[in-house]
C-alpha cells in the first residue's frame, strides 16, 4: 500500500515523549511492508541530523515549518480564538499548530491519487482530513487519548491549569470530538477504557484498540538488582500530567518515605523541565537530571520506578519501558491503565497505589523484599514481551491499514 501518515509533531528521535514514540514505531513497522510518506512540522530544536535520520525511515518525507507559538495572549486574543472554537469547533490547540501550506500539500497529494491510506498520528493532526477524503480512500486517526476524557478527568482530580476555562470547554471538547471522528473510516484508541468513550460518541464507527509498546532492544532487561533506596521517574517534564505526578510526590509521598529510609533518593529523568520541576531538585534527596542519551541506563540503577500520575489517559509508555527493563513499578491507576498487573486471575506484575499512604505501604514492602522485587521484574518483562512490543501493536496496524482499503487497489 501506499499510506501517508500525518504528525505535526516530529516523530524523531523516538525517545522526545509519548507521541513520537507511538508514531515512529508505528511508521518503522509500516515501512518494512509499504511505502510510507510522513508529513510533518519541524519545531526549533530538531536538528539537520535528525531529519537525516528521520528521512532514512520512510520512502518519501514532507517537512513543513512549525506555526510561530502565539504564546501568552491578552485577554482580547483569548476571547478571540474562545469564540472561533465556539463558531468553528475546533480546539485553539489544534488551530495553533494548523499550517495552511501542509493542507495544500495533503490536498494535492490525496487528489493526485499517491496514496491508498491516510493515517494522524494523535487526533491534533485531523484537521487535515478533509470530510469527502472517506470517499477515495480509507481514513484513520490514530487517538493517543481522548481530548474529552482528559479534560474531564484534569477537572475532576483538580489539577486543570485553568478551570474556568476547561468547564466552559468541555461540552465544547464533546462536540468536537463526536464531530471529527465522524470523518475516518476507522478509529484507532490506545485503551479500552477509550474505547468507551469514542464508541459513546460515535456507536457506527469501527474502533480498535492498540495499546502502545517498547523496543525490547532499545530497553534490555536488567541483568542485576541494585538493591538500596532509589526511586526514579521517567517522562518529558513540560507535560502537564508528568509535572503533576512528580510535584505530588515529591511533596506528598517521597518525605514520608524518607522518615523510614532517609538515604532514599528521586530521580527525574526526562527532557524540557519546567520551573516548577526544577525547583524540586533544591528537596533532599531529588535530582532534577533532564534529558539522557540512553534512559535504560538510568532505569537500570533504580530501585524501583514510580508512576504517580492522576491524570492522562492511555498506556503509559514510562510504564511499559520500567517493566520491560525489570524494573518494579509502583503505580496508580492512571499510570496502570489498560495494563493487567493485579487480581486474582492475574501474576502481579506491580503494586498499585494512589493515595500518599498507599504509595508508602507499597514502596517498603519493595525495599525490604528481594523477592518480591524479582517477581515483579519477572513478571512485568514477560507481560510485556508477550503483550506489548511495537512487533505486535505495527501488525494490528497493519491489518487496521488494510481492512475494507481496497476500494483505490
Amino acid at each position: 500500500m501506499n499510506i501517508l501518515m500525518l504528525s505535526s509533531t516530529f516523530p524523531y528521535p523516538p525517545t522526545r515523549g509519548g507521541t513520537q514514540v507511538r508514531t515512529f514505531n508505528l511508521l518503522k513497522y509500516l515501512s518494512q511492508r509499504h511505502s510510507v510518506t510522513l508529513a510533518t512540522q519541524r519545531e526549533g530544536d530538531v536538528t539537520d541530523a535528525e531529519v537525516a535520520g528521520l528521512r532514512d525511515c520512510v520512502d518519501h518525507l514532507a517537512i513543513f515549518e512549525r506555526p510561530p507559538d502565539s504564546g501568552n495572549t491578552g485577554i482580547l486574543q483569548k476571547i478571540q480564538r474562545f469564540g472561533r472554537f465556539l463558531q468553528q469547533g475546533t480546539p485553539p490547540s489544534v488551530l495553533n499548530r494548523y499550517s495552511v501550506e501542509m493542507q495544500t500539500w495533503v490536498n494535492n497529494w490525496v487528489e493526485a491519487g499517491k496514496c491508498d491510506v491516510i493515517t494522524c498520528e494523535h487526533s491534533v493532526n485531523e484537521i487535515y482530513v478533509q470530510p469527502h477524503f472517506q470517499k477515495q480512500l480509507k481514513t484513520i486517526v490514530n487517538v493517543h487519548s481522548s481530548v474529552y476524557a482528559t479534560c474531564r478527568n484534569q477537572l475532576s482530580t483538580g489539577i486543570s491549569e485553568n478551570s474556568f476555562r476547561d468547564k466552559i470547554n468541555l461540552p465544547l471538547l464533546r462536540r468536537y470530538e463526536q464531530n471529527y471522528c465522524a470523518k475516518f473510516s476507522a478509529i484507532v484508541a490506545t485503551t479500552e477504557e477509550d474505547k468507551i468513550q469514542l464508541q459513546e460518541f460515535n456507536p457506527n464507527s469501527e474502533i480498535t484498540v492498540i495499546p502502545n509498546g517498547v523496543d525490547l532492544v532499545s530497553f534490555p532487561n536488567r541483568t542485576t538488582d541494585p538493591g538500596g533506596h532509589r526511586l526514579i521517574f521517567i517522562g518529558a517534564m513540560d507535560n502537564l500530567a508528568n509535572i503533576d505526578a512528580v510535584c505530588f510526590f515529591s511533596n506528598e509521598v517521597l518525605p514520608e518515605i524518607q522518615k523510614l529510609y532517609p538515604d532514599t533518593t528521586f530521580d527525574i529523568v526526562g527532557s524540557h523541565p519546567v520551573p516548577e520541576v526544577l525547583i524540586l531538585d533544591q528537596k533532599p534527596g531529588i535530582n532534577v537530571i533532564g534529558r539522557v542519551p540512553s534512559m535504560v541506563e538510568y532505569l537500570h540503577q533504580a530501585t524501583i520506578c514510580v508512576v504517580p500520575m492522576r491524570t492522562g489517559f492511555g498506556i503509559k509508555n514510562k510504564t511499559l519501558e520500567a517493566m520491560a527493563a525489570g524494573i518494579p513499578v509502583v503505580a496508580s491507576d492512571r499510570g496502570l491503565e489498560g495494563l493487567a498487573v493485579d487480581g486474582a486471575s492475574h501474576r502481579l506484575r506491580a503494586l498499585r497505589a494512589n493515595k500518599p499512604a498507599e504509595y508508602v505501604t507499597a514502596i517498603s514492602q519493595l525495599f525490604d523484599r528481594p523477592h518480591l522485587r524479582s517477581e515483579l521484574s519477572h513478571n512485568g518483562r514477560q507481560l510485556v514481551e508477550t503483550e506489548f512490543t511495537w512487533d505486535i501493536a505495527g501488525k494490528s496496524y497493519e491489518t487496521v491499514c488494510l481492512a475494507r482499503s481496497n476500494t483505490n487497489l
